[in-house]
Order: C-alpha cells, then structure tokens, then sequence
C-alpha cells in the first residue's frame, strides 16, 4: 500500500506527539504508607516497601513519572472517587463490597491473614476463644470486614483503628488481646521488633472468598477503562518477566503472586 509523503509525514507526527505525551503524563497513586512490609516510611522520610517498589516499576513499564498522595486506608476510596489521584495501590484486597464503587485491575498478589496474640495464651481464632475479649483490626480493612462478620455478632469486642502502629501499642500495652492483619505486616511490624517477642500468629489462616476475594490490586475508578487496560499490561508484563516474583521473596521470603 502506497501512503502520500504529507500523510506519511503528518502519521508520524501524531505518533511523536502520542510518546511525548506519553512520557510526560504523570499519575498520581493514592497510599497509606503506614503498614510495613507493603508500605512504610525510612527514617528520612521516604516511601519504602513492597507496594512502593512495585508501584515504581509499573509507572517505569508505562513510561510514565508517578507521585505518591498520603491519605488514611479509609480514606482511600473517597479521596479515589474524589480525583485526588488517580489509583490505589495499599494492599487492597479485591472484595464484593468494593467492587461496587471502583474498578479493580487483575490480582497482583494474595497474602494470608491471621490473628495475632500472645505466646501461651492459648487464643484461636474462634468465638469460642474470643468471646468478651477485644480485637484490634485496622479500619477500613478486609480484616475489619471479616471480624466484624464472623465475630463481632457473637460477643468478641472489635475495636478499630486509624493504623496498624496503634494496633501494635495496644496490644503490647495488654489494650487489646489480639488483632488481626496480613500476616507479612504481623511479622515486619511487629513480631521482628523487640516489643514483638512474646506474640505470635495462630493457625489456622482465616478464609472468606467474599471478603478476601481473589487477592490484592489496583483501585481505580470504573470510568477509568483504558487506565485500567494499561495497568493490568504492565502488571502481567511484570509478572511475566519475574519482577513481582522477585520483589515477593525480597518482602515476604514467599512468593504469591497472584495468578
């Protein structure tokens, strides 16, 4: 097929002006960056952590610069919905009741969540065991919802909290007698430290396909269809070529990546 020299010339000038635009599109992520390994903050104050890392290389596999917005993990679909950025990236479980007000992209990676207690208490993640006790769980959170669901009915006190450090202090400070979280974020923010050494996790994982769904993604807003097709690109390429393999066993010594 033979193309005329000006709409040969014009083609590529609409193709240069697609990349420029392209490489200088910035997006913005919606974060809480307060519950380690997923996301946390160094001492001088920079993003670190799983979520973080893997945020970074989906914007380098679009081309694209991203910024980082701090809000709180209950605020995070509000302030998504309210364009204050343009997608999440918290360790968000994918859920029914989410799924209602924003779009997901494919799963990105499944963790296990789990209550933690104190070692010799003889505590299980039951209501038989829980009955009159308090439990701590982060608000806004699948965990929240699971608890909520499975215990709160039934006499176990749930208690919510703004983040996952506040958890922590009330339970080493014997507040609370339990909590509920994923489990790497039990272990990086908690079990790891010194105030962590009498605690640990008990058996067995809890499971609700409604709540924990099919793992954790991306959140973005429903009209935002070809966002969300560039994301779910990156994210499988970046499966596909081991990074988020090798970013799971670096964070969590595992690797779940979702498939």
């Amino acid at each position: 097929m033979k193309i005329k020299p000006l709409v040969l010339v014009g083609m590529l000038a609409m193709a240069c002006v697609t990349g420029v635009v392209q490489a200088n599109e910035t997006l913005k992520i919606g974060v809480e960056a307060l519950y380690p390994p997923f996301e946390s903050k160094a001492p001088d104050g920079t993003l670190i952590g799983f979520d973080i890392e893997l945020g970074d290389a989906v914007c380098a596999k679009m081309k694209v610069k991203c910024e980082w917005v701090e809000t709180s993990f209950d605020g995070l679909i509000p302030a998504l919905n309210a364009r204050k950025f343009d997608f999440i990236n918290s360790a968000m479980d994918i859920t029914v009741a989410r799924q209602k007000v924003i779009n997901f992209t494919q799963p990105v990676y499944v963790v296990p969540s789990q209550l933690l207690v104190k070692k010799g208490s003889g505590l299980q993640p039951t209501v038989e065991s829980l009955k009159d006790l308090s439990i701590g769980v982060l608000q806004g959170s699948s965990q929240e919802t699971f608890v909520r669901k499975h215990w709160g009915k039934q006499g176990v006190k749930i208690v919510s909290y703004a983040s996952q450090d506040q958890i922590y202090q009330d339970l080493a400070n014997g507040r609370i007698q339990g909590a509920v979280q994923n489990s790497p974020s039990a272990l990086d923010g908690f079990l790891n430290r010194p105030e962590g050494a009498g605690y640990e996790l008990v058996e067995p994982i809890l499971h609700d396909a409604e709540i924990f769904g099919e793992g954790i993604a991306f959140g973005l807003r429903k009209k935002d269809t070809d966002l969300k097709q560039r994301l779910d690109a990156a994210i499988q390429e970046l499966k596909n070529d081991g990074t988020i393999g090798k970013l799971s066993e670096k964070y969590f010594n595992a690797n779940w990546v979702a498939k």
